[in-house]
């Protein structure tokens, strides 16, 4: 994971990839907790999400779990991989975990409650 995520208390993360534009998916750690997952449901390209939205649903082999918006933003890209192969989210080498890439002009107020990833990380162990 990228030390410059910034992560919910929920367990998604959201990484700046360049300006107004991020990577949005879910950390290793719930990755983890989840255990085999073997599908998930991304939204549409265009879609928009306020901060804390479901935007997406993941199952495992043990649960479904819903996906908040960790800031609000417009869906430009979904990650087609994940969705036909989610079974790549268990694999430790495979690269590509996020699930969306949108464009937010959130401000810092919606960043405010947002951990660090080495703040998220303490926090789980």
């Amino acid at each position: 994971m990228n030390e410059s995520m910034l992560c919910t208390k929920t367990h998604e993360y959201v990484l700046e990839t360049s300006k107004n534009k991020y990577e949005v998916g879910i950390t290793d750690y719930a990755i983890e907790q989840l255990g085999d997952i073997v599908f998930i449901e991304l939204p549409e390209v265009g879609s928009e999400f306020a901060k804390n939205e479901v935007f997406a649903t993941i199952e495992s082999v043990k649960a479904a779990s819903e996906i908040y918006m960790p800031i609000s933003g417009k869906v430009v890209e979904i990650n087609e991989e994940i969705v036909n192969s989610p079974e790549l989210l268990n694999d430790e080498s495979y690269e590509n975990k996020w699930f969306i890439k949108i464009e937010s002009s959130a401000d810092q107020v919606e960043f405010a409650d947002l951990l660090d990833y080495s703040d998220y990380k303490e926090e789980v162990e």
